[in-house]
């Protein structure tokens, strides 16, 4: 099909962010992953993270049989179940309820026999979520720690390379705690590279990093950590399950949705609409400003080349200096817009696809070529207001926010430029 111009490049960039959340929603995707139920066991249902709710329905929607079950969610990321308990907690930064259900979950696993079957749903958020501080360790901590390496713009591997070693459920330690019961999970990825035991901190997975390698992390970041914290550590209570742990042995693990998936349906939309798409990847890290600013000059070299669509995926990272409010999402698309600076035929959409862009109530947002025009016009300073760590309060200024509401999927960020 030849290329041809959309009418509304702010309306066909909401439309692919609409295409691509509904690739990787539990109802869609989760249904042909399902296990066969036992025969003559129990099946019992666990999760954790933002889509675990809304996974753990399409579960009861789907299943043939008796089961029953917990799984924990971030506040307002609920969804009704008739058999499956659903608890809302705090995201990023854990709280009580979290920690009460971890516990709780850690029990039903527990006790069960090699007809059982546990089946453990996992999405994005389920690192936060699934909180159960080793034994010692109080939650206080905890929280400091994970305050103080959500601000250090650390990647999410090795930030739950930490949550893992401080955790008494998570890096495989679920799993073994269910031995010798049958262990399926469902995971929704939102990592970089898809990798198990990184997404929600692995808590069926076989752990291959160490204590150590946590410890040297926070060192890297010049994260305070209390002493006990440092002795826990050093301990051999942090160590987690490690590859070839028989206690592991019969676990399978399903990828029902990844980043990747995400962008295929866009960029399948993007054909069907006459628009031709450059894919740059479902797996982009490093600072949201940095990629931001290289995004633009690609953008730019592009232009003539339309009507085309740049479309990627990740996780970046924010280092916050500044004071203001804002994602990582927003943050990237205020860089990219100062970048820009006006240049003739761009459009943007950087949205996360939870529907919370960092901690704010907004998905993410949009810029078109008067993005800095009308900034200016307000009296804002775009670069200014990015030292400041304030892409939210920019893009809130024009109306440009994009906001959702809990999605209840996460496959991470997902970005699109369009150039006319």
């Amino acid at each position: 099909m030849p290329s041809t111009s959309v009418q509304s490049p702010r309306l066909f960039l909401q439309s692919l962010f609409e295409v691509a959340l509904d690739a990787v929603r539990p109802s869609h995707c989760l249904p042909g992953h399902l296990p066969e139920p036992p025969t003559a066991g129990r099946t019992v249902v666990i999760g954790a993270g933002k889509g675990a709710a809304a996974m753990a329905k399409a579960v009861e929607d789907n299943w043939r049989g008796g089961l029953d079950g917990l799984v924990v969610t971030r506040d307002g990321h609920g969804a009704p179940c008739r058999s499956i308990e659903v608890v809302e907690a705090s995201h990023p930064v854990p709280d009580q309820r979290g920690r009460e259900a971890a516990h709780r979950i850690l029990t039903k696993v527990q006790g069960l026999t090699a007809d059982d079957l546990v089946l453990c749903l996992i999405s994005g958020g389920g690192s936060a979520l699934l909180t159960m501080p080793g034994e010692g360790l109080q939650l206080d901590e905890k929280q400091a720690i994970n305050k103080a390496l959500l601000r250090s713009g650390v990647p999410i591997d090795e930030m739950n390379t930490v949550r893992k070693h401080l955790s008494a459920i998570k890096g495989g330690r679920l799993a073994a705690a269910a031995h010798p019961a049958r262990v399926v999970t469902l995971a929704i990825s939102d990592v970089p590279g898809d990798d198990a035991s990184i997404i929600a901190s692995g808590p069926t997975v076989a752990d291959p990093s160490t204590a150590a390698d946590a410890l040297a992390i926070l060192k890297r970041y010049n994260i305070d950590i209390a002493p006990g914290v440092a002795a826990f550590l050093a301990s051999p209570a942090a160590e987690t399950p490690k590859p070839g742990d028989r206690r592991l042995a019969g676990t399978d693990y399903r990828m029902i949705a990844t980043p990747q998936m995400a962008l295929d349906a866009a960029a399948n939309y993007c054909r069907a609409q006459g628009v031709a798409v450059q894919l740059l990847g479902d797996d982009i890290e490093g600072e949201a400003r940095a990629v931001g600013a290289d995004m633009a000059r690609l953008a730019v070299e592009k232009t003539g080349k339309g009507p085309l669509v740049l479309l990627s995926g990740g996780e970046t990272t924010v280092t916050v200096r500044g004071n203001g409010r804002g994602g990582r999402n927003a943050e990237f698309l205020l860089s990219l817009a100062v970048a820009l600076d006006g240049a003739d035929g761009i459009h943007a959409i950087a949205c996360d696809t939870d529907g919370i862009d960092g901690s704010e109530d907004n998905a993410g947002a949009h810029c078109g070529p008067d993005t800095v025009a009308r900034a200016r016009a307000l009296g804002l300073d775009g670069q200014a207001m990015l030292d400041n760590n304030d892409g939210y309060g920019f893009f809130q200024a024009l109306d440009d926010l994009i906001v959702t509401g809990p999605t209840r999927t996460n496959v991470n960020d997902f970005r699109a430029i369009y150039i006319a």
